[in-house]
């Protein structure tokens, strides 16, 4: 007998989500459904507005629905809690957005070790681990730099490597080239997508650049707080 398929890695169904109350109430999401599988990648488009980012703090388990379901590996979400929800979130989750958020007077790796901070590792694992993200994207001899000194694009290699150190499952990429030009945005596109081919890690963007977008797997259209079109690559 055929064993059962495991569940999707993610997975929502008829997510709703409101924000405000009587007059001032704003429907950002209204009924999405959606199945995420180990190991794609899925760009979520849409205009502004549209709720794309709302569903991907969704995914990311940073908010919950107003109704509906999140499930990771088949585990509804609404379970996890408190401490175990940052572990769970902390462990599986890398993120990487268009705003870099590193801490400008702090090393280039005390920025990319912030989530083993977080996660309470040693300070000799911690720099262990974090050198070996930054020289996965030939950045180990910008470790002691500080990040004001570095260029756009090195910044979101910084920002890379701190959504790697983890060891992540899943990276959300938000807006990920939008501060860049378009020559160093095709680099970071490239190791984004390298990192999904050859570690398996499932790549979540989030974008309204088309050609990003049709590098994905699979593309998902979000309007006006429902998915409207949903297409596979013809790569």
């Amino acid at each position: 007998m055929a064993s059962e398929p495991p569940p999707p890695l993610l997975s929502v169904t008829d997510l709703h989500k409101s924000y405000g109350r009587g007059s001032a109430r704003f429907d950002a999401l209204r009924g999405v459904s959606l199945d995420i599988h180990r190991g794609e990648s899925i760009a979520i488009v849409g205009k502004s507005g549209s709720g794309k980012s709302t569903l991907m703090h969704l995914l990311a388990l940073m908010d919950a629905p107003s109704s509906g379901t999140v499930r990771l590996e088949g585990k509804d979400a609404a379970t996890l809690r408190g401490r175990h929800l940052n572990r769970t979130r902390n462990k599986t989750f890398g993120f990487v957005f268009q705003q870099f958020f590193l801490t400008p007077s702090a090393s280039v790796l005390e920025n990319v070790v912030l989530p083993l901070k977080i996660a309470g590792v040693g300070r000799a694992e911690r720099r262990r681990r974090g050198l070996a993200a930054l020289a996965e994207l030939d950045m180990q001899d910008k470790a002691n730099n500080k990040a004001t000194a570095l260029s756009g694009g090195q910044k979101q290699r910084a920002v890379i490597a701190r959504a790697l150190v983890n060891d992540p499952r899943v990276i959300f990429a938000d807006e990920p080239t939008g501060n860049l030009d378009s020559a160093t945005g095709a680099v970071v596109e490239d190791i984004l997508f390298r990192l999904n081919r050859e570690h398996g890690i499932t790549l979540i963007v989030v974008t309204h650049d088309d050609d990003l977008a049709a590098r994905c797997d699979r593309r998902v259209q979000i309007r006006d707080g429902v998915i409207v079109a949903e297409e596979r690559s013809a790569a």
